[in-house]
């Protein structure tokens, strides 16, 4: 015969408090665990530590909207694979960034991108998605109002299509 006052598992007030006790724990074990990376990832080497800084101390005479220029910039070459008068466009443009001259000009100065590998990534979009000829492709990376790659970065995407 089953006792008729047996309360559900749930219902127990006790194994709520272990619950509550259990989760406590993996809280406080991760966040023991992540200040134990923290202090590994600061234990640098005196070399780096003396590299990191000089660099710092280089970067830090840079003002903050050159700064953000410069990561714009990289962010349109490296994610948006575009050539580096689009960037500079885009960069100081009323309708774009809004960057003054200088910031820009520090912008592009201080991007390292590979421009052939950007005018091939383009090259296959356009191949790919719209279904371009080869030579409309070509025409299409170094037009003024469309890519602005240079021819030769332009040669390099079409001879490199499939």
């Amino acid at each position: 015969m089953q006792n008729k006052n047996v309360k559900p598992w749930y219902k127990v007030w006790w194994i709520w408090i272990i619950i509550v006790f259990v989760v406590f724990l993996i809280f406080g074990l991760l966040g023991f665990n992540q200040g134990k990376d923290s202090s590994s990832v600061s234990s640098k080497s005196n070399s780096q530590k003396v590299e990191q800084s000089s660099s710092d101390s280089k970067q830090d005479n840079v003002p903050t909207e050159y700064k953000n220029a410069l990561d714009k910039a990289e962010t349109y070459a490296n994610t948006m694979s575009m050539s580096k008068d689009k960037i500079y466009d885009q960069l100081t443009s009323s309708y774009g960034e809004k960057f003054g001259a200088k910031p820009a000009a520090y912008a592009m100065k201080n991007l390292k991108a590979n421009w052939n590998k950007n005018a091939l990534e383009k090259a296959k979009t356009y191949q790919n998605d719209m279904k371009m000829s080869k030579d409309s492709i070509k025409q299409q990376l170094t037009s003024s109002y469309g890519e602005k790659f240079t021819d030769s970065q332009a040669q390099y995407a079409v001879d490199h299509l499939n």
